[in-house]
């Protein structure tokens, strides 16, 4: 039998290791949540800044040229890095291996379980968007159909201003000032929120009451 206190200490190690695994993972899973409501502010500064600056380029240039400059930057701090460790170890005359080494000894390969996962996922989510289209489309409900048909016609003046480089950098400052300031002013935005949401619910059932044929649906509150 092995000794109590030997006993002792392998709890207490397997429990250290195992504090440190859930560390870890809570500091690995920083969602996008976090992000944009600006819970570690070097994080989402950095996040904010180059997708900002990556969409400013992609409309100063085109993508091609983006990802070319990218890849070419990427590159030239890899070499310079590689020529410089190459450097140090001959002046030095030491033996330290390649300046990447762990990197490139790390996998990078996709497991076949995380990509059918993913794929499972995506699946889904295109099914639930076909039936949807389908359910507008076809007009199972005359008055979601011309819901779709405003909006579609509301995107076709916002076509003809903006492009779809400029509302992507408009989205992305949004994505990144409105969390806070809602979160900021919560109740005030929440109770014209609830106007808003009554007054719309109140056209769209009198519209409901008044199209010819419109299929009425009854809402289970």
């Amino acid at each position: 039998m092995a000794d109590p206190m030997t006993q002792s200490s392998q709890i207490s190690s397997s429990q250290g290791l195992n504090d440190g695994h859930s560390a870890a993972s809570k500091d690995s899973k920083f969602s996008v949540n976090d992000l944009v409501h600006w819970r570690d502010p070097k994080k989402s500064g950095v996040v904010f800044g180059v997708s900002l600056l990556l969409l400013l380029s992609l409309a100063a240039f085109s993508v091609i040229s983006v990802v070319s400059y990218l890849l070419l930057s990427l590159l030239c701090v890899t070499i310079s890095f590689r020529i410089y460790k190459s450097v140090i170890q001959a002046v030095q005359k030491s033996n330290e291996g390649h300046p990447f080494k762990a990197l490139m000894d790390k996998d990078v390969t996709v497991p076949p379980e995380t990509f059918r996962k993913h794929v499972d996922g995506c699946l889904s989510h295109v099914n639930r968007a076909l039936k949807q289209m389908s359910r507008l489309f076809l007009v199972e409900d005359l008055v979601d159909s011309l819901k779709l048909a405003v909006v579609m016609w509301l995107l076709t003046y916002v076509g003809a201003v903006f492009n779809g480089i400029t509302i992507l950098i408009l989205a992305d400052i949004l994505l990144f000032s409105v969390p806070p300031i809602y979160e900021k002013n919560k109740t005030q935005i929440d109770h014209y929120i609830d106007i808003a949401r009554t007054q719309f619910n109140t056209t769209v059932a009198k519209l409901q009451e008044k199209l010819p044929g419109a299929m009425k649906r009854c809402k289970a509150e």
